[in-house]
């Protein structure tokens, strides 16, 4: 069964891209749909509020349809929003994409339940 993962990143540099420490904040977003192992990747701007846009991070993941966020931490309030939408939201444990996409086909990732205490957004 495939799957669609949206997540933050530094750079567009495929499967060595660096995963960003801030949801929000990053720069950009990688979608990857996996299955069975494999994955295809896609990059797309963070055109959110934080970079000028109108909508807040999460409206804009939501708009790329995903399965799971993938992210080292995020806002108690974003997590809601994904709850509420049926996303997963699990926890970044790595320090590139390439690494997280292997984590989460070995199913070693946890879900992220509590928000960042530095958050913006509570």
């Amino acid at each position: 069964m495939m799957e669609r993962i949206v997540v933050p990143v530094l750079e567009k540099m495929g499967e060595a891209s660096p995963i960003s420490p801030h949801f929000g904040r990053a720069p950009y977003f990688a979608i990857a749909e996996v299955e069975e192992g494999i994955w295809q990747l896609e990059f797309k701007d963070n055109t959110s509020s934080h970079f000028g846009g109108g909508e807040r991070p999460p409206n804009i993941l939501l708009s790329f349809k995903p399965d799971v966020v993938i992210t080292v931490g995020m806002g108690p309030r974003a997590i809601r929003i994904f709850q509420a939408a049926g996303v997963a939201v699990l926890q970044a444990q790595a320090n590139t994409l390439g690494e997280v996409l292997i984590a989460f086909t070995r199913n070693e990732l946890r879900e992220l339940t509590e928000g960042c205490r530095d958050a913006r957004h509570k």
